[in-house]
């Protein structure tokens, strides 16, 4: 599983990390970020890449997880 760490990061960084995680294409990808425009954006890109997308919000933090389909 390849994970990203975005916490504190304001857009578009957390997507530009995760989108350079992709070109490693990973099965699985856990992406944390600390805002919901991040989170919105991530579980989007995932979404366009064929992820299933699932996300846990603990405080806040979300935890984007991304398996393929």
């Amino acid at each position: 599983m390849k994970e990203v760490d975005a916490l504190g990061l304001s857009c578009p960084m957390p997507l530009m990390l995760t989108k350079k995680a992709l070109e490693e294409n990973p099965g699985e990808i856990l992406v944390h970020v600390d805002s919901g425009t991040a989170k919105q954006n991530v579980v989007g890109l995932l979404s366009d890449y064929g992820f299933t997308v699932s996300v846990e919000q603990t405080g806040e933090e979300y935890r984007i997880k991304g398996m393929r389909a």
